[in-house]
C-alpha cells in the first residue's frame, strides 16, 4: 500500500519552516516507507482547495484508501509516526 504525507506550505509561513526539519528527519529515518509530497498553496490552490486546507502548515497522511489523518499546525514527529503506521507505512 502506498503511503503519502502531503505537506501543504507557503514560503511566507513561519511555522512551515519549523515543520521542515521534523519532516526531513522523519523522511530520512523511514527511508522508502512513505513519500512526502510538498504542496505550495500559493502555486497549487486547486489542490489546497480539494483537501480543504485553511491553515498552514497542514499535513495529510494518505494511503490507497484515502485520508488517514490530518494535522494542522506544527506537528511533532511522534504524532506523524503514529499516523504513518496507522496508514500502513
Amino acid at each position: 500500500m502506498a503511503v503519502t504525507l502531503k505537506d501543504f506550505y507557503a514560503d511566507w509561513c513561519g511555522p512551515c519552516k519549523t515543520q521542515d526539519p521534523i519532516l526531513d528527519e522523519l523522511e530520512e529515518d523511514w527511508a522508502d516507507r512513505f513519500e512526502v509530497e510538498k504542496i505550495n498553496v500559493d502555486e497549487e490552490q486547486d489542490v489546497a482547495n480539494q483537501y480543504q486546507v485553511r491553515s498552514l502548515p497542514t499535513l495529510i497522511v494518505e494511503n490507497d484508501d484515502g485520508v488517514v489523518e490530518r494535522f494542522v499546525g506544527v506537528t511533532q514527529r511522534e504524532d506523524l509516526e503514529d499516523a504513518l503506521e496507522k496508514a500502513g507505512a
